[in-house]
């Protein structure tokens, strides 16, 4: 039977010594490393490349970490029951860098949280159920825990309902999109306007698949950049300046 949140918040963290891998080269890492004196957000799921994990749950909380800081969240970490080098390789995969991923390899940190379950029914063995929650000075302020029901439930440990929690009038911006060529002065241009107004953005770099053809079809023009923030075609650099009220550069 998993815990419920209110025998849980209020609580210090699991005391934990994690054997991860930063920068390819092994380091203990311990919970007071990770916690103390400051305020993170950790995220918990089943397993790395697993289909929710790496399609939802992952990448959002990634999107929405300079929301999270914004609102003086220090750290986003993600924890799984897999080794160092699993979780190093799918955060690469990912491009997750806003995330600090924790390899919770024996099951300890998932045990001490009352969360480590049995999934050997697909092959998993011991794995962490999925939550999140808020973290302050090691003791967990807020901790949404998913349904105890079959399958893999998403429904409350998600990166939006943890920042409304943090602060219910937080903005989250639109996803934006950038269609970019190398070495492409303008593309830098929209790049640097999109940065100066905090937003993190996609880049899709010009290669053998996204060539000019592909950026026609997208977005109806032949020009490099083309921008894209929250569905709609803003253009290229110029596009992107107006949109922001700038004036054109001489």
């Amino acid at each position: 039977m998993l815990p419920t949140p209110e025998s849980l918040e209020g609580k210090p963290v699991p005391n934990v010594t994690f054997k991860a891998r930063p920068n390819d080269q092994w380091k203990d890492i311990t919970t007071d490393e990770l916690f103390k004196g400051r305020t993170v957000v950790l995220f918990s799921l089943p397993g790395a490349y697993t289909p929710t994990c790496s399609s939802t749950h992952l990448p959002r909380y990634n999107e929405l970490a300079p929301v999270f800081k914004q609102n003086g969240v220090d750290e986003i970490v993600c924890i799984s029951v897999n080794d160092a080098f699993v979780m190093n390789e799918w955060k690469v995969g990912q491009d997750a860098g806003n995330i600090t991923v924790i390899p919770d390899g024996n099951g300890d940190f998932s045990e001490g949280m009352g969360m480590l379950v049995d999934k050997r029914n697909v092959g998993f063995g011991m794995r962490s159920w999925r939550y999140s929650m808020l973290v302050k000075d090691g003791v967990i302020e807020k901790i949404f825990i998913e349904a105890d029901k079959d399958g893999d439930p998403f429904e409350v440990s998600d990166a939006e309902t943890m920042l409304r929690h943090v602060n219910p009038d937080a903005q989250i911006p639109e996803p934006v999109v950038v269609f970019s060529k190398p070495g492409c002065p303008h593309c830098a241009r929209a790049k640097a306007t999109l940065k100066a107004h905090g937003l993190t953005f996609t880049e899709i770099s010009q290669d053998q698949k996204i060539n000019s053809s592909v950026l026609r079809a997208v977005s109806g023009q032949s020009t490099w950049p083309q921008v894209f923030i929250g569905g709609k075609l803003i253009g290229n650099a110029d596009a992107v300046d107006a949109y922001f009220g700038l004036a054109k550069a001489a």
